[in-house]
């Protein structure tokens, strides 16, 4: 089978993923047969409804992954393989995509799975408005039993890889599918879920690819970085991640432990909201990204999965555009902020949820500190944090930053525009930009307009962009077959627990 690069859109592909073998390749039919794996990842599991309004949230996403099928995944920027759909196709203008799909594919409950299915999911989606759907307006659907079709109003050259994040749920499905154990489309199913707890799957023996290989998989949550590979040394849990690099560098010591590590697409992105009064110039956010020594913070905390990075964008992504490198100079910055008439008495509120970044955090707030500059490092539940992001309730806000599909129109084009209201900045130019690149069909014109909308972005200083980010995944000796998607999430149903 072979992987089709999308150059000029009007392509039709015929794929199958590694990770889902065509329907009579059923060797494993029941799924199981090799023994119970515990997995704890930095990130607790609040909902498992993929359409809905914690679809990308860092839990969900892990939980979708092996729960439920999308129509195709990413193997390369802007290569795809099929999952549920048997090939694809589009028109010269990218205003149409049409899908077929596997034959005699189900849901865990043995209904078929068809177009229908894959349109309510989509509609779901777009109509819980999280900030998954801003990759999809004005995109009109329309579906058969055996094909979905999707419209954009205006050309989408990068729906393919939008589409990667898109997850298939019966059309019957509703919020509150979600509190149980709902009907699945992936290699696992529910067998318990505890939101910000526990989440029990055992394999899904109706699904048409390859089984899982073990009986069962608890994803626990354990926030505490300390307790999780605690877990992981006395043999509670299997396998782990989100670790800080001191403890990988303590964990090599265990012969009984081993590492895969995961380039991905993800970024240390720190925006600051340009809507507040105190960050609405481009020379105050450029100073407060001036004073902070991220090389020394990078260094002493990520050694081992941290690169300085040059872009907003990782190198593995469509559109990525080196920089140059913003100096560390707090004289300098100090200097440039009484230039631009900085109120030192303004407290910044530093937004963050993840217990992981709290270190990083507190460097931050230290070197800012240390010319004057008052911040405020505020540690919040998940949900709420969520909410307080999307409502611009916050003046410094960190996350890792991936870029789903690889392609830089589900990053830049969907969190930088004026309309999606992410960050607090607006400029009419890097709108013009961002279209240009969303919507032409040339990929050198894409890759241009990325590349100048990458160099408005870091000059402007809508964020601070230090560190490409590497995961590191820990496992006990006997567990194999770990392999990490391109966005750094670990496919469960090809891992198994050797003798």
């Amino acid at each position: 089978m072979r992987s089709i690069r999308l150059a000029a859109v009007a392509t039709t592909t015929v794929l199958t993923l590694a990770t889902t073998a065509a329907c009579g390749a059923d060797d494993n039919s029941g799924g199981g047969s090799g023994g119970q794996l515990v997995v704890a990842g930095q990130f607790p599991i609040e909902s498992i409804d993929p359409n809905g309004k914690l679809a990308i949230d860092g839990g969900t996403g892990l939980a979708s992954l092996q729960l439920y099928a999308p129509l195709l995944a990413t193997v390369g920027p802007g290569e795809f393989q099929g999952v549920a759909a048997e090939k694809w196709e589009s028109n010269d203008t990218a205003t149409q995509f049409t899908f077929t799909l596997k034959d005699g594919i189900t849901f865990s409950d043995g209904s078929a799975l068809t177009g229908k299915d894959v349109a309510a999911s989509f509609t779901r989606t777009v109509e819980a408005k999280s900030p998954f759907s801003a990759n999809f307006v004005n995109v009109a659907v329309e579906s058969t039993d055996d094909t979905v079709t999707f419209k954009p109003a205006e050309p989408d050259p990068a729906l393919l890889a939008k589409l990667t994040g898109l997850r298939i749920t019966p059309a019957s499905a509703t919020e509150d599918s979600y509190t149980g154990t709902p009907v699945t489309s992936g290699p696992f199913k529910v067998k318990s879920f505890s939101p910000g707890g526990d989440l029990v799957i055992v394999p899904n023996e109706k699904f048409w690819g390859e089984k899982p290989k073990v009986d069962q998989v608890t994803i626990r949550s354990i926030p505490e970085v300390a307790a999780r590979v605690t877990a992981l040394q006395t043999g509670e849990a299997d396998i782990i991640w989100g670790i800080p690099d001191d403890q990988v560098t303590q964990l090599r010591s265990n012969s009984d432990i081993k590492f895969v590590t995961a380039d991905g697409s993800g970024v240390m992105t720190m925006w600051m909201n340009a809507s507040t009064p105190a960050l609405n110039k481009a020379e105050v956010r450029r100073a407060l990204w001036q004073a902070v020594n991220f090389d020394k913070i990078i260094k002493a905390l990520y050694p081992e999965s941290g690169q300085p990075a040059d872009s907003v964008l990782a190198p593995t992504v469509f559109g990525y555009a080196p920089q140059k490198p913003v100096g560390y100079d707090p004289q300098a910055a100090k200097q440039a902020l009484v230039n631009a008439g900085f109120d030192f008495n303004t407290t910044l509120r530093f937004h963050f949820s993840q217990t992981q970044f709290k270190q990083w955090v507190e460097s931050v707030v230290s070197d800012l500190a240390a010319i004057g500059v008052k911040v405020e490092a505020l540690q919040k539940e998940q949900a709420v944090y969520t909410e307080d992001l999307l409502n611009l309730n916050w003046d410094i806000n960190i996350q890792q930053v991936g870029t789903l599909g690889l392609d830089a129109s589900y990053n830049l084009g969907r969190l930088y525009t004026c309309a999606a209201k992410r960050t607090g900045y607006c400029n009419p130019e890097l709108d013009a930009l961002l279209k240009k690149g969303n919507t032409s069909t040339d990929q050198e014109t894409r890759k241009q307009a990325y590349g100048d909308a990458t160099a408005l972005i870091w000059n402007e200083a809508v964020g601070m962009y230090p560190m490409f980010v590497k995961v590191v995944f820990a496992t006990r000796s006997g567990i194999s077959g770990l392999a990490p998607t391109l966005e750094s999430l670990p496919p469960l149903n090809m891992v198994s627990v050797d003798d």
